[in-house]
């Protein structure tokens, strides 16, 4: 059986001036959503809750976008311009961070599934219900 008790993940984005810390299992499940600036960036999405995600430094390197229905708020590091985290539309009360942007060390296994994002509605309505 694998753990499930979370392990502080640590990330940031490429050039290093946002740094963030993550508490979610060593074995991770993301999803790949191929909407289309998720599909442009190669975004997988590992989703916590608000009070699992600390930044520990960068907020004023940080850019906002956002698009469609304006609920998810895109952060950019506005040097480097990786975002390596967001508020995501399915869950405005959560974070979604770049799996691709955690350090290594601490994910011992990364599940990916693949989230239907062109087809939003119909996609979030297939998701389990947690």
């Amino acid at each position: 059986m694998i753990p499930l008790d979370p392990v502080n993940h640590a990330g940031g984005c490429h050039c290093g001036r946002v740094r963030f810390e993550v508490q979610a299992p060593a074995h991770i499940e993301v999803s790949d959503c191929d909407c289309s600036i998720c599909a442009m960036t190669g975004y997988l999405h590992l989703i916590v809750a608000a009070d699992r995600f600390k930044l520990l430094k960068g907020r004023d390197a940080l850019t906002t976008y956002s698009f469609n229905t304006h609920t998810a708020k895109h952060f950019f590091c506005a040097t480097c311009g990786v975002k390596s985290f967001y508020v995501p539309r399915s869950h405005p009360d959560g974070i979604s961070v770049n799996a691709r942007c955690l350090d290594p060390g601490t994910v011992q296994s990364m599940t990916v599934a693949a989230f239907d994002g062109r087809n939003w509605d119909r996609g979030i309505a297939q998701l389990p219900c947690t």
